[in-house]
């Protein structure tokens, strides 16, 4: 993973961040690496997710897959962290196994999904490392009806992942399911390359010694200075960029199959850094296609935006064909991919000259080792990030609150935040 932080310079971006300020900026990231890298070695709750490439043992989690044969789809049951990452792998990596996921309640998506399955043919992992996730295991009971109804027995059909303790292992435990524990110390958002999400990756064919191979490269590039860790970099500048009033950092990939891991990392930045009033609100963007929408606004809206552009070097060859339209003959001396550079690098400059900052994120393709070089390096730049801001980088608060809140007005006993709910003031317009 190659890092370019130019164009978040103050010859680039107004405001930008001055050479001078880096090298400032620099002390302090030498003293967030010392905080992470105790942690690392203590395995303190939260620094534990940067020792999975070296901690995760690829053979228990192959093992938990080789039960499952005849293997048309497989299904991730959970949701925010324990479906974004599994998700991530399966959209990014080519496999004849098809992926999908119920991470969200909505019974018209769930209806719609579980009618187009056949469901004996595919896998269902069920993620919860609580083992009590209400929207999960409510997906789970909806799932193994449907499969009841249609004559599958779902324990040949489902593999668990979760905590020692809680509903969900009590289960596995009553009815012999092959079930892998959730790691210890690693919240949901920075589980990707755990047997929260590799085990999907396992069923789709892929390459876990490589994604792990990759995310290790990664956390050996790890060192006390931004400038010489392509993670450190980007944590580093995207913090110094919201300090300077950039509040938005829009992640924008250029090839399809990342477009779900903007979604990824929308949920880490959000979830970890969105503290005490401080933060970056991301944005999710697919280039080229949203340069005919979002781009108007990150380069002549609020100055507020900076844009993560991403992109592999490496891409498939797909020529044009020659062409007797007037005025688009020079389109058949390039292919797809130089078209799609073209476009990166247009709007690098667009943003550039009109003294908006990027940062440009290069990986050498989407493959295995390259995607683990990437998941690694953003949640490394997380962490950074949050020590920078001096914030709890592995909590979340908020979204506690939010759940306390939907159990309480499901019955799941009392809470204030339920009874808040029910308090809300009413202006409706009819």
């Amino acid at each position: 993973m190659e890092i370019d932080i130019g164009n978040a310079l103050d010859s680039a971006a107004t405001p930008g961040v001055s050479r001078d300020a880096f090298r400032r900026l620099d002390e302090r990231v030498a003293h967030a690496h010392e905080r992470i890298e105790r942690g690392r070695a203590d395995e303190e709750h939260g620094y534990a997710a940067l020792n999975l490439p070296e901690n995760v043992d690829p053979d228990p989690i192959r093992e938990a897959v080789e039960p499952f044969p005849d293997v048309d789809s497989v299904l991730t049951v959970g949701i925010g962290g324990s479906s974004l990452g599994a998700a991530t792998l399966s959209a990014a990596l080519e496999s004849d196994v098809d992926a999908y996921a119920l991470d969200n309640v909505d019974p018209t998506h769930a209806t719609k999904l579980l009618d187009s399955l056949d469901l004996s043919r595919t896998v269902v992992h069920v993620v919860s490392r609580s083992g009590t996730t209400a929207e999960t295991l409510a997906n789970f009971l909806v799932v193994r009806g449907a499969m009841e109804r249609e004559g599958t027995d779902w324990s040949e059909r489902t593999l668990v992942t979760t905590g020692p303790e809680g509903n969900l292992r009590g289960l596995a435990e009553r009815h012999d399911l092959p079930v892998l524990d959730a790691p210890g110390g690693v919240p949901g958002r920075f589980s990707v390359l755990s047997s929260v999400a590799l085990p999907v990756a396992a069923l789709l064919g892929h390459d876990l010694d490589a994604l792990l191979d990759g995310a290790a490269r990664e956390a050996d590039a790890l060192s006390g200075s931004l400038f010489e860790s392509p993670a450190y970099a980007y944590g580093a500048t995207s913090y110094a960029l919201a300090e300077r009033g950039w509040t938005v950092n829009a992640m924008m990939p250029y090839a399809e199959s990342l477009e779900t891991f903007a979604e990824w990392f929308a949920q880490l930045w959000a979830e970890s850094l969105g503290k005490e009033g401080l933060g970056q609100l991301p944005a999710r963007a697919l280039g080229a296609t949203d340069q005919h929408s979002q781009l108007q606004l990150y380069r002549a809206g609020p100055r507020n935006a900076m844009v993560s552009l991403v992109r592999p070097r490496e891409r498939p060859e797909l020529s044009i064909p020659e062409t007797d339209l007037e005025g688009l003959s020079y389109l058949s001396e390039h292919d797809l991919g130089s078209v799609l550079d073209a476009e990166f690098e247009a709007t690098e400059a667009s943003l550039a000259a009109a003294g908006r900052p990027s940062v440009r994120i290069e990986i050498d393709r989407v493959d295995e080792r390259s995607i683990g070089r990437l998941l690694y390096g953003m949640e490394a730049a997380t962490v950074l990030a949050g020590e920078l801001y001096g914030i709890e980088t592995f909590t979340q608060p908020a979204v506690e609150w939010g759940k306390n809140a939907a159990r309480g007005l499901l019955g799941a006993g009392q809470s204030e935040e339920a009874e808040a709910v029910r308090e809300k003031d009413r202006l409706v317009v009819d």
